[in-house]
């Protein structure tokens, strides 16, 4: 039996009553066996990225992000969609996470989106988007550990064919293993 793996799960939301914070909360049900969610949603109130403000005496919030973050071994963006893109925050997040470059915490962790949004595609470009700067920052992206739902007449926490998409995006991210370079 492997070890048990740690998620870092972002929220690319703020509002206290975001749809995709309450979805992240309900992952915690779904996941698999030995597998625990740290769910992250404060990013708001992290500061852009500057490189001025990130030395020795950076923002707690930011090293607080890194330290979370750098303790699991995986990574969940659960993000809305906001006017065809990811939410800023969650862009901001990706940047703090990928600094210093090919040594931030992202770096060679596998990483998969999921979330919901009003939107017919339920939030598929900011999904598309996230994952590729997530690769990008040095992450490892797991397509088949993306979930793009629209709630619109569907109740995303109680239909079974919903969840049970949530939970094999779950065991996707779990099971991914990073093709490492031949020697």
């Amino acid at each position: 039996m492997s070890a048990p793996k740690r998620i870092a799960v972002l929220v690319g939301s703020v509002r206290a009553d975001s749809v995709n914070l309450r979805l992240a909360e309900s992952l915690k049900e779904l996941a698999p066996e030995g597998v625990t969610l740290d769910i992250i949603s404060d990013l708001g109130g992290l500061p852009f990225y500057d490189q001025v403000l990130d030395t020795d005496d950076a923002p707690a919030v930011a090293v607080s992000l890194r330290e979370r973050v750098a303790q699991a071994d995986r990574i969940l963006a659960v993000t809305p969609e906001h006017n065809g893109s990811m939410p800023p925050v969650l862009g901001n997040t990706i940047d703090w996470l990928s600094r210093p470059y090919g040594v931030g915490e992202i770096t060679g962790k596998p990483f998969a989106v999921v979330g919901v949004s009003a939107a017919p595609y339920g939030g598929k470009w900011s999904h598309e988007i996230a994952l590729r700067a997530a690769g990008i920052a040095g992450g490892h992206p797991v397509a088949e550990a993306v979930v793009s739902q629209s709630y619109v007449g569907t109740d995303v926490f109680t239909d079974p064919d919903v969840r049970g998409r949530f939970r094999v995006a779950l065991e996707a991210l779990v099971a991914f293993e990073p093709e490492t370079a031949a020697a």
